[in-house]
Order: structure tokens, then sequence, then C-alpha cells
């Protein structure tokens, strides 16, 4: 189950940030989805129209998956984002998945990456 959920996420946020969040929900989130994120509405149709309004601000955004992590019900993803003029992002998000292995939760916390570091390591 640890390997499908994970495979279930990434293919889940990649389908949603590429320009398809209704498919996205369709194949991968349950009778409920929970938002944590404040920018973000509560519920499918939510998460739908932010996916939706960010493929028509932001088409050429691009998303990399550094990091994906499993634990119980629980999958973390830690990417890489560059958005317009090079704008880049580190994200960490967190799914929670029912026992049928669809995404019923969503956390997530996102960073700038800045343009100047006191140290030369990534953040991702």
């Amino acid at each position: 189950m640890k390997e499908k959920i994970k495979k279930n996420a990434v293919d889940f946020y990649k389908m949603a940030y590429e320009g398809n969040p209704r498919k996205a929900t369709e194949l991968y989130v349950g009778a409920e989805y929970i938002q944590h994120n404040p920018d973000v509405e509560n519920g499918i149709e939510g998460f739908i129209e932010y996916f939706e309004r960010m493929q028509t601000e932001y088409p050429n955004k691009s998303i990399e998956f550094v990091r994906v992590i499993a634990e119980n019900d629980l999958v973390a993803l830690h990417t890489h984002q560059i958005w317009p003029d090079n704008d880049e992002y580190v994200t960490m998000d967190f799914f929670r998945f029912d026992k049928s292995g669809k995404i019923v939760e969503h956390w997530d916390s996102i960073q700038q990456i800045p343009k100047n570091s006191a140290n030369k390591n990534k953040m991702y």
C-alpha cells in the first residue's frame, strides 16, 4: 500500500499542476477533500478552481519531485518548482489517504528560494 499511495500522490499532484486538476481529483481523491492551504477553498471544487487558475495565469511553470516519503496513511512530497521569470520555490506537501488509497486531506508549506544564500546547499 505504501508504494501505491506514494505513486498516487505524485501522479495526482503532477496532473493537477500541469493543468488537469479535474481529472486528477476524479482519479485520486476520495469522497471528501479537506484543504489546509489558506489560499485554496476547502473541498474538491476549491482545489480544481485554484489549479485551473494557476494553469491559466502561469502555464509555463515546472515541477520536480525531489523526495517522496510515506508513513502509514500519509505521503510527503518535497518539490522544486520554477515559475515564470525563474521564480523558484521549494514546497512540502502532505497528503492523507483513506483505506482505499484515495486522497482525503492536504497540508503544504511553500517557500521562495532566495537569490542569495549564506551557504551553497540547495533547499531541495
